[in-house]
């Protein structure tokens, strides 16, 4: 079987019962009983993430029914990973704008959600041209939307709303600030000012109609 590259190891660990079976093959869990004991997992849930992570490589089985996790794996995906830095996200704007975007997006997308307010502004901006202007959305769509993104969306829609990037009344949300990418322009209400501050809160409430 060909080696693991670290994002289908990270899709891997996605899954909550796959990361706890591979914490306790970590622990020294031996065997099928023994991953079960350490993962507090029903027996179910735990055969079925071993068959997964045995489907995939990164855990193998004995004739005996020994189970070993391929620690190898992990270095040899994280080694693969630094060789093959991918492309910036190219960008037209303002050079620091296009500064942040090159720190914090690699292959569209979101390496880590930036701590500074400021650079965490530039970040918003480019999620907020996921939404089309004047369309309401469900949670689940934004949610999809900033998924492609970073998995943290429930941290992205929160920052978005905070920021005046996005509104959001009777669990739908809607643009409400930002760049418009098509126009070249900015909405309204939008979701940074130019020292850094967040939107003043001068955009509507109401949703579109």
């Amino acid at each position: 079987m060909s080696a693991l590259d670290a994002a289908t190891i990270a899709g891997l660990l996605a899954d909550d019962d796959r990361r706890r079976v591979v914490a306790a093959l970590v622990l020294d869990a031996a065997d099928a009983a023994g991953v079960v004991r350490l993962s507090g997992l029903p027996s179910a849930r735990a055969a079925k993430a071993l068959a997964r992570l045995e489907q995939s490589g990164l855990v193998e089985r004995g004739g005996d029914g020994t189970l070993v996790l391929l620690g190898a794996a992990f270095a040899a995906a994280a080694r693969q990973a630094a060789v093959e830095r991918p492309a910036p996200l190219r960008h037209d704007g303002p050079p620091e704008v296009a500064r942040v975007l090159d720190a914090f997006v690699r292959d569209g997308r979101l390496l880590s959600i930036p701590t500074a307010h400021a650079k965490r502004l530039v970040v918003l901006d480019l999620l907020a041209q996921e939404f089309e202007p004047g369309r309401r959305y469900s949670e689940a769509a934004v949610n999809l939307a900033l998924g492609k993104w970073h998995a943290d969306t429930a941290a992205l829609r929160r920052y978005l709303v905070d920021d005046g990037f996005l509104d959001r009344a009777d669990g739908r949300y809607w643009r409400a600030g930002g760049t418009v990418a098509e126009v070249g322009g900015t909405l309204p209400a939008a979701g940074g000012n130019a020292d850094g501050r967040g939107g003043s809160g001068g955009g509507s409430s109401r949703p579109p109609g």
